[in-house]
């Protein structure tokens, strides 16, 4: 049996991209060409910080020796739970980021307490943001905020934001690339902030609102008079009914369509009222549904005979609320 040493460069390099951060690192006291194999650029492309209670210190060192111009995407968890005397991210640190990592285009931040964090202090290269579990400034996502914040913003997640409500949803209009919008447990966001927000996120191509608070038909109708563009649709089902679901009906560029029934079932609509409204979107493709109470091999026959150029995907609800955006 061949011994590792005997492995090329690249097998070896896809083999300790699996590894936590810190074992890469020990890996390269082994010996010099493990040393040499974990300071390859390729190895540091996507970071995944967020297994650990990462201290600034070990955070600048990794900066500096690891990551700078080699890093496209980082996930980093914050201190959120650990008290007010836990180290938080700092804008020096963010700037940093900025600065030493032209190449960042993707932060995913968790538990994080970004209320003393300035927007202005992240990486303006970035085109995806997502944010779970964090808390932010109420001077966040405001309207009438600088428009050079951010300028490449293409995807935005906001999943378990407390303070994020319809000021700063109507705020994202800074954003003039944003096309992708995920909100998530964003319980303070009213169906009027939202209607009166999609007026002017009209661009979006693809909108997710999944464990709010809000209608469904209410978002559909909503989504239908303001988003004609739109191409991907992830919906939580509460208070669904047949006459939201036909506010997409011709639909011209939808396609794909998620209905999601975590803690209910779509009672209020039968078969033949989701394939009439769906064979109706002439793009689309994909429809999933999810937790419902009645799915079955017959169920998915209907649904697949009744849309015959659809993949049509039925599976169970997320075992935990805060799988919302798998």
């Amino acid at each position: 049996m061949a011994a590792l040493s005997d492995l090329p460069d690249s097998v070896l390099l896809e083999i300790f991209s699996y590894l936590p951060v810190r074992d890469r690192v020990r890996l390269s006291r082994v010996c010099h060409r493990w040393r040499r194999l974990v300071d390859d650029r390729w190895l540091w492309r996507h970071v995944d910080l967020t297994v650990y209670r990462m201290r600034p210190k070990v955070m600048w060192h990794l900066l500096r020796r690891y990551m700078a111009s080699r890093l496209h995407s980082l996930r980093l968890c914050g201190y959120l739970s650990a008290g007010s005397q836990a180290p938080q991210l700092s804008p020096a640190l963010m700037r940093a980021l900025g600065q030493k990592c032209p190449n960042l285009q993707h932060l995913c931040l968790h538990s994080a307490d970004l209320s003393m964090l300035p927007i202005t202090s992240l990486p303006c290269t970035l085109r995806t943001l997502e944010l779970h579990s964090c808390e932010i400034s109420m001077a966040w996502l405001l309207k009438g905020q600088d428009h050079t914040v951010l300028p490449l913003l293409e995807c935005l997640v906001l999943d378990r934001v407390p303070a994020f409500r319809d000021e700063h949803l109507q705020g994202l209009t800074c954003f003039g690339a944003l096309r992708s919008l995920v909100l998530g447990g964003t319980y303070r966001v009213t169906e009027a902030g939202m209607d009166a927000s999609l007026q002017e996120l009209s661009y979006l191509q693809r909108l997710e609102v999944l464990g709010c608070v809000l209608s469904a038909d209410n978002t559909l109708l909503a989504i239908s008079r303001h988003l004609r563009d739109v191409r991907k649709i992830r919906l939580t089902i509460m208070g669904l009914s047949a006459i939201g679901l036909s506010a997409l009906e011709g639909m011209p560029a939808l396609e794909s369509l998620c209905l999601q029934a975590p803690h209910g079932t779509l009672e209020k609509l039968s078969l033949a009222e989701i394939i009439s409204s769906c064979s109706s979107m002439p793009k689309l493709r994909v429809l999933e549904l999810q937790g419902l109470e009645w799915e079955g091999p017959e169920v998915e026959r209907i649904l697949c005979e009744g849309l015959p150029h659809c993949l049509v995907i039925i599976r169970a609800c997320p075992k935990e609320s805060t799988d919302w955006w798998l």
